[in-house]
C-alpha cells in the first residue's frame, strides 16, 4: 500500500498503480482514453494530466501524464489544478477536430466513453472551422461496423486486437496525426475476440453491426445479468432486449471468469433467441397433425401436470445450453434411467471420464484467471480457442505472463505496457500443443505436434512416465515422440506453476 495526497486530501492505494488507476480507484475522475485496466498504460492519448509536486514544500509542481507515473508512496498530485483542468479541456479540443460530431445519429450515442469524458471536461463549444478530414470506411463483415473519421487515435483497437488476442490482420497505417485503424485490404476480421473493439474502442470507430440492423439506444434497452451458454466457461453477460427479442449482448465483468473480454460466439451468437419459428407461448394438439392450440400459462400447467400423472413411462432429454439447475430438476423428475443429456453418446462418455478424474484425481481446477499465473502449459488433444474460446485467451495471457516477470526484476511496473512489451519480445512461458490441426495458439507455442488421437494419447502416457517413473511405459514409441515427450517433461517439471489442458473434443476414450 502506498499513501498519496489528491488535492489536499490523503488516501490509501495500491502503491503497484499507477495514478491514473490508484484515483480512479478512488471514485475520483480523471478523464482518459488509451489506458485499460487489463492492457495497461501507453500515454498516446495525453487526457489524463494532473499537476504533481515534489514533496507538501513544494508549491509550483509540474503536469504528468497520471497513467504513466507510478503511485508511489507520498506521491502528491492535484486534479483540480487550474492548468492541469486547461490543459485536459484543450486535449479534447484537439482530438474532436477530425470527427463528425455526429453522436444523435452515432449508434455509440449514449453508450460512448468519449462523451462521457468530453462532458467531464467541460468541452461543450467547437471553435474549428476548417475542413475536417475524411477517411474511407472497411467492410470488415456481418459483425463489426467500421467508422474511422470517429477515431481518437488512442491505439486500444490494435493494442488489444494483435497484443492481447493475437490477431494479425488489423493494423494502424500512417504516422503522426494521420493514422488510420483498419486491415490491410477489406474483409472479415478473422480473430474469434474481434467482438470486443465494439466495448475496447472508447468512441463509435467499432460498433456492432448486429445491433445496428435492429438498432435501438442504450436508454430503451432493458438489460438482466446473465450467463453465456455456448461453452462452459460461464462467462458473465449482459443481454439487452427490447420488444420481446435480444438486440444485443454486451460483456459483465467478472474477475475470475471473463473479466473484460467475451468471445465472438458469446457477443454474437443470439441469433437462434429471436427465431421467428421458435416457441414462445404454450401450445397443444390433441394428436399429429392437429392444429396447435395456444394456452395460458395455468391452463398448460394443468395439461402437462395431467399427462405427467397418466403417462406409464417419462422420458427426459437435457440440453448443454439449458442451465445445470434444470437439467438437474428434470434428472430428479424422471430418475437417472430416463434421463438423456442431449449429448452425443460419445462426447457423453468421455464427459463421464472427465468427471470421474476430476472427482478422484485430487488435482486443483484453476478459474480462468488462476491458468494466466501457470507458467508452463501442455495442450493434450484439445483445441481451447474452438471449444472454449474465453480459456483460450487466458492461456495466451499466461503465456505472455513472462514478460511482466522479467519486467518486474528490473522494477519495470506491469502497467507499463510498451515496456514490458519491448523487454519481453518473443520471450514466453512453454506452452505445447497436441493437436491434429493448426490453432490460434500457435504463434506463442514452443510447438504444435500434430498427431492422430490414438498417438495423442500414447505420447501423453510417455510425458506421464517421463515425469513420474512409475507411471506404465508406452512400448513401441518411436525415437521423434519419445524426444518430444521427454522435451514437454523437463518443461513442466522446471516449472513453479505447471498445467495440463485435456479435453473430450476427439471423442477418444
Amino acid at each position: 500500500m502506498a499513501t498519496i495526497h489528491v488535492d489536499g486530501k490523503t488516501y490509501e492505494v495500491n502503491g503497484a498503480h499507477n495514478l491514473l488507476q490508484a484515483c480512479l480507484s478512488l471514485g475520483l475522475d480523471i478523464p482518459y482514453f488509451c489506458w485499460h485496466p487489463a492492457m495497461g498504460s501507453v500515454g498516446a492519448c495525453r487526457q489524463c494530466a494532473v499537476r504533481q509536486y515534489k514533496d507538501k514544500d513544494d508549491k509550483k509542481g509540474v503536469l504528468v501524464m497520471s497513467c504513466m507515473t507510478p503511485a508511489a508512496d507520498q506521491t502528491r498530485i492535484d486534479i483540480d489544478d487550474e492548468e492541469a483542468r486547461a490543459f485536459r479541456a484543450s486535449v479534447v479540443e484537439w482530438l474532436m477536430i477530425n470527427p463528425p460530431h455526429d453522436c444523435p445519429v452515432c449508434e455509440e450515442g449514449g453508450h460512448c466513453h468519449l462523451q462521457d469524458m468530453t462532458v467531464m471536461t467541460g468541452h461543450d463549444r467547437r471553435r474549428y472551422r476548417f475542413n475536417k478530414r475524411t477517411r474511407r470506411n472497411q467492410y470488415l463483415g456481418p459483425f463489426i461496423a467500421h467508422e474511422m473519421n470517429r477515431c481518437i487515435t488512442c491505439y486500444r483497437c490494435v493494442r488489444f486486437y494483435n497484443d492481447y488476442a493475437g490477431g494479425t490482420d488489423l493494423g494502424a497505417f500512417g504516422a503522426r496525426d494521420n493514422i488510420y485503424f483498419g486491415r490491410y485490404a477489406e474483409g472479415t476480421l478473422e480473430s474469434p475476440f474481434s467482438g470486443n473493439l465494439t466495448e475496447v474502442c472508447p468512441t463509435g470507430v467499432f460498433t456492432d453491426q448486429s445491433h445496428s440492423d435492429h438498432y435501438t439506444r442504450k436508454w430503451d434497452l432493458q438489460y438482466a445479468p446473465g450467463i453465456c451458454h455456448q461453452c462452459a466457461v460461464g462467462c458473465n453477460i449482459s443481454p439487452g432486449e427490447r420488444y420481446g427479442e435480444i438486440r444485443r449482448i454486451e460483456n459483465r465483468y467478472h474477475g475470475e471468469v471473463n473479466s473484460h473480454f467475451l468471445c465472438d460466439r458469446g457477443r454474437f451468437g443470439y441469433g437462434y433467441v429471436n427465431r421467428a419459428d421458435r416457441p414462445r407461448v404454450p401450445e397443444w394438439t390433441e394428436r399429429p397433425g392437429q392444429e396447435a392450440v395456444t394456452l395460458g400459462v395455468d391452463p398448460a400447467l394443468e395439461r402437462i401436470t395431467g399427462a405427467l400423472r397418466q403417462a406409464r413411462r417419462i422420458i427426459g432429454i437435457g440440453s448443454p445450453r439449458a442451465s445445470l439447475e434444470s437439467n438437474h430438476q428434470l434428472l430428479a423428475m424422471v430418475g437417472p434411467e430416463n434421463f438423456s443429456t442431449g449429448i452425443e453418446s460419445r462426447e457423453q462418455a468421455c464427459l463421464a471420464i472427465m468427471n470421474r478424474l476430476q472427482e478422484t484425481s485430487g488435482l486443483p481446477t484453476p478459474t480462468p484467471r488462476e491458468i494466466e499465473r501457470h507458467d508452463a502449459i501442455l495442450v493434450l488433444g484439445e483445441d481451447p480457442v474452438q471449444s472454449a474460446a474465453r480459456l483460450g485467451l487466458n492461456l495466451r495471457q499466461a503465456v505472455l505472463s513472462r514478460r511482466e516477470e522479467l519486467a518486474e526484476k528490473i522494477g519495470v511496473p506491469a502497467w507499463n505496457a510498451e515496456a514490458v512489451k519491448t523487454l519481453g519480445q518473443d520471450r514466453y512461458h512453454p506452452l505445447h500443443i497436441v493437436w491434429p490441426a493448426p490453432t490460434e495458439l500457435d504463434s506463442v507455442a514452443v510447438a504444435r505436434h500434430a498427431l492422430a488421437p490414438d498417438d495423442i494419447a500414447r505420447l501423453g502416457f510417455a510425458v506421464a512416465h517421463a515425469i513420474d517413473p512409475a507411471a506404465p511405459p508406452v512400448d513401441g514409441l518411436d525415437p521423434a515422440s519419445q524426444e518430444r515427450a521427454g522435451e514437454i517433461a523437463v518443461s513442466l517439471l522446471k516449472a513453479a506453476r505447471p498445467l495440463v489442458v485435456s479435453g473430450g473434443s476427439l471423442a477418444s476414450e
